[in-house]
This record gives C-alpha cells, structure tokens and sequence, in this order.
C-alpha cells in the first residue's frame, strides 16, 4: 500500500482512499489534527486554516485527514554491515536494543564522530528482522543525505525510502525510511522504531508542531541521538525516566580536538580579515581542506572574493539556500574544493577526511555553545588525522566560548556509561 502509515489531505491522494480513515482535519476549538497546533488563522471566506504546517498543503477547517493502516512485513534477515563495534559502541548498541524490545525511550549521547549511525545498526535490525518499519528522521536536510546511504548499504536487502521536501513519494511501501523531520508531519501511528538524530538542532529543537508529529508517528520505541543533548533529555536519562547510553570517545579512542583560541584586533569584517587569520589559512591548507564557519550568510560573498586573491587553492561557499549545495559538498568532501566558507548548515552532518575547523568570529551570539562543539566536531573524525586543528578567532572571551571548551575538555576526561 503506497500511503501506509501515512496521513494525508485529500489533494495529496491519488489512489487507496477506501481503505482510509477519514478525521477531522481541524477540531472544532482550531486545533490542528496533523500538526497539533492551536494557532488557526481565519481566511476572508470565514473558513480556519493552520498556518503551522502550511507548507505542506493548507489544512482548513471541515476539511479530514486520510489515515492509512501500516501492515507489517514478513519477518526477513536484514542487516548486510560487516564492520565490528568496539566494545564501547558494543555497551550503548546492547542498551539501545534493550530499550527497543522495551519499546522504551532511550537517549544516546555521543560525541560527534562516535559512530552513533554504526551503533544503531543491531537495534534497527531487530525491528526489521520482526517485519517492523523504521524511520530514522533528522532536521535537515544534509544529514539525511549522509545517512540514507550508509543505511543502505548496511541494510541492502531492504527497501528504503528516502524523504525530504521535493522528494517524490516512494513508489512501493517499505520498511525503512530516512526523512527530515518535517515530513513526520505526514506519518501517523507507523514507525515500531523512530530514531531521531540531532534531536537538538533547529529547526526540530523546540519545534512543538515537529515534537508533536514525532509522537504521532510512532507506535512502538524512540530513539534520540545528539552531541549535544538539552538538560531535560539528560535529566529524564540520569533519573531512569528513560534509557540513556553515554560515549564520550570517537570509535577511534582518540580526545576530541580542543579549540584553539586566536585574538584579533577589531577589523572591517567581511570586507576586511584579520591578517592572523590568513597567515593561518595559508599554513592549514598545505596539510588539511579547510571548513571557515561564519555569522552571517552576507560574509560568504566577499570573503571568498578575498580568500580567492590570498591562497592558491580553490575556495567555496555553501548556505541554506544554495541549490548548488549538495554538489558542492560532494566537491569539498572530493578535494575539488580546498576551503569551504560555510554558515552554521555543516555544523552537523557532514563528514570530511583530514578537515581543520576555523571559525570566525566565534564570540558572536549567533554562535551558541552548542553550535561551537558540533563546528568544532567537524575536526579530527578520522583515526588516521584524529588531531586536525580548531581555531576560534574572537575579539572578546564570552560565556558560550567557555562552555563550549569547558565541555570538550571534560568530555576528553568522562568514563563511557
């Protein structure tokens, strides 16, 4: 059935309406049935409608939802992956799984480059080999994009989907789905296992509409994935509310890279850059391919301008909205492309061998602790260059700059658990 699982308005629908459920689209009180959300605006004919998951095609009062049914699949063999956990990713992968058949919520915190995506293989095989389905969801849309082929080539007997905004719809039902986390909004009571990764970055992090679509979405267990994981996710862990597995060490036991801080003078930025900070650059890339994260997406154009006329070596820039991205990551991760200028968008994500991390201005409050661990996670990902250089360039010492350095450190010094 090609709209198992799924909830839809009638415009998205094209065949299978028989065996649908018909709800209400909206309650009577304005509430949104598809996003949960109570914020109904009035049109000029006197009709609601929820400007909340809009985008997805407008849900106006009077109008149902189609709920389709999700069957299960035959029980089958399912995971192809040859590779070996190590005995730390062993630990969380088994109390993952625990979780699972306890159709429990778990949290598995692990620093960036842990092998979070490996670890979870035993437990999405689990359900698949039961004729479970699967949905492993991220904000956006450059993650999906790295995990769906890893997760088909670890499961390469098995259909899988993938889905984001433009995407067309899956021509046949299957068992495992990779999607933002947006397009949850569209699934209802289908997924035995739902995995969210970077459940902390935007837009999913404090998002009640995606929140709320999770939950629906899923009938069986939760799974979160993050570096970074807000106070609430970690105290619900620490107190048993939940599973909770903790992987302070990459997969190859080396510490996590620490940043290092450069002082600059005040400076015209963009138009004007820190003469440190390209004597920097000019050492960086005759060893490393270099990720120069900025503010402001009006930085990209002129700083690459002037990079161009400094370095010998092809330089890039790539934001939200570039319709080149995806090939230009592709480059980067290729070598075409030695310095990639970059907004916070490749600050989860992306993987890319032999990368020093460089930041600058690292003290505006664009830049929240969070967002400086996932950058500097960007560096020294691989077992064969696990100490490629950080550099936060700052004009001032700012809270968000010690929590970030002070986290990283006592990571390098906690236990697994």
């Amino acid at each position: 059935m090609r709209y198992a699982g799924m909830q839809l308005l009638l415009d998205d629908i094209k065949s299978d309406l028989s065996v649908a459920q018909a709800v209400p689209a909206m309650t009577t009180d304005g509430r949104c049935m598809r996003c949960g959300q109570k914020q109904a605006v009035t049109l000029p004919i006197g009709w609601r409608y929820c400007p909340v998951c809009v985008n997805l095609g407008r849900v106006v009062e009077g109008q149902s939802l189609f709920r389709f049914e999700a069957p299960r699949f035959p029980p089958t063999a399912s995971l192809t992956w040859q590779g070996e956990l190590t005995h730390a990713q062993q630990q969380a992968s088994a109390e993952l799984c625990a979780s699972v058949k306890a159709q429990r919520e778990h949290l598995l915190w692990a620093v960036t480059g842990a092998g979070k995506t490996e670890m979870l293989f035993p437990a999405i095989a689990q359900l698949l080999n039961k004729g479970g389905r699967v949905g492993v969801a991220a904000p956006r849309i450059d993650v999906v994009r790295e995990l769906a082929p890893r997760l088909a080539q670890a499961f390469a007997h098995t259909p899988m989907a993938v889905r984001y905004g433009g995407a067309p719809w899956p021509k046949q039902d299957v068992q495992l789905t990779v999607l933002t986390t947006h397009q949850l909004l569209r699934y209802y009571h289908c997924f035995d296992l739902l995995v969210i990764d970077e459940v902390d970055a935007f837009p999913f992090a404090h998002d009640a509409a995606l929140m709320y679509a999770a939950q629906h979405a899923v009938i069986g267990s939760m799974v979160w994935l993050s570096a970074t994981p807000d106070q609430k996710l970690l105290q619900q862990g620490r107190r048993g509310k939940i599973g909770l597995s903790t992987l302070p060490r990459r997969f190859h036991g080396y510490p996590l890279p620490v940043p290092k801080l450069a002082w600059v003078k005040k400076v015209h930025l963009p138009q004007q850059l820190p003469q440190p900070l390209l004597d920097q650059l000019k050492k960086l890339v005759t060893t490393h391919r270099v990720l120069l994260f900025v503010p402001d997406i009006d930085w990209l154009r002129p700083i690459v301008k002037a990079l161009r006329r400094q370095l010998n070596v092809a330089v890039q820039s790539v934001h939200a909205q570039d319709e080149a991205r995806e090939a230009k990551v592709l480059a980067f991760r290729a070598g075409e492309i030695q310095v990639m200028v970059t907004t916070t968008i490749l600050e989860r994500g992306v993987t890319i061998h032999r990368c020093a991390v460089v930041v600058l201005s690292a003290d505006s409050p664009r830049f929240g602790h969070d967002a400086l661990i996932q950058m500097a996670g960007r560096a020294g990902r691989a077992a064969d260059s696990p100490d490629d250089p950080v550099w936060f360039y700052v004009q001032h010492y700012t809270r968000d700059l010690q929590v970030a350095i002070t986290t990283i450190e006592q990571l390098n010094h906690m236990k697994a658990g």
